[in-house]
């Protein structure tokens, strides 16, 4: 069966800084993967390179195709999307207008756009409270939800997410990776990048560790967790890493 999402010996440079080196990752359909490491490894380097925001050399196939020389826009009619560390939402607008922009590659008719609408807020309550809110009085969390909501407005088969508990309270980030399991229950495959390499392994199913651009590691999530230099590198020995 062909990977959902296939990268192979794959580098990514800035100038003369190879910021990913010879990475080989494969994603089934329905697998949620994590990737973790330290700062400055390359984790979103790769996720960039996967969408289109950065030029690769190497394998990139999504369902077999492949995906060197799609555009961005392409790719999210492909089935991918991204939704980013900084989140990148648009502080001045509103929830609803956030959410409408997801779909914008969709060129949706006015009752697909509003059933994919009521199918966030159904997933994200607190989102349809806030739908005319501007985007920049949300909490940390909320504005996580409308990330993730936006991105699912174009209705993705793998969604990328880059450090999804990025400065969220514990109780905050359980509330989002609970969203992620959901997500891959009705059909969503999750690439996922996180620091949080806890959380990280305790939500996906098989784990990249990525240190100075190369995969140091790699294997089903449970045994990385167990893994001596994993546990005391990243885990701390029984503490949560909150980077």
């Amino acid at each position: 069966m062909t990977a959902m999402l296939e990268i192979g010996d794959l580098h990514v440079s800035y100038g003369q800084v190879d910021a990913v080196r010879g990475v080989t990752l494969n994603l089934e359909h329905g697998q949620i993967i994590s990737v973790i490491g330290p700062n400055g490894a390359g984790k979103t380097t790769l996720l960039a390179a996967a969408m289109g925001l950065l030029p690769c050399k190497g394998i990139l196939r999504f369902e077999g195709e492949d995906l060197h020389g799609l555009d961005v826009e392409a790719r999210v009619e492909r089935g991918l999307c991204l939704v980013p560390e900084k989140r990148e939402l648009f502080g001045e607008l509103s929830v609803l207008d956030n959410l409408q922009l997801g779909a914008y590659s969709r060129r949706l008719r006015s009752d697909a756009l509003k059933s994919r609408l009521q199918s966030v807020y159904d997933r994200f309550p607190r989102l349809a409270e806030r739908r005319a809110q501007r985007a920049d009085t949300l909490s940390g969390g909320e504005r996580q939800m409308l990330a993730v909501g936006r991105a699912l407005m174009s209705a993705p088969r793998l969604l990328m997410l880059d450090e999804p508990s990025l400065g969220l309270a514990p109780l905050i980030v359980r509330d989002i990776l609970t969203i992620v399991r959901k997500l891959r229950e009705d059909g969503v495959s999750i690439l996922l990048v996180e620091q949080n390499a806890r959380a990280a392994l305790e939500t996906s199913d098989h784990g990249y560790v990525l240190e100075t651009g190369e995969i140091a590691l790699s294997g089903a999530s449970q045994d990385l967790a167990s893994d001596p230099r994993v546990q005391a590198t990243y885990l701390g020995g029984g503490t949560h890493d909150d980077d």
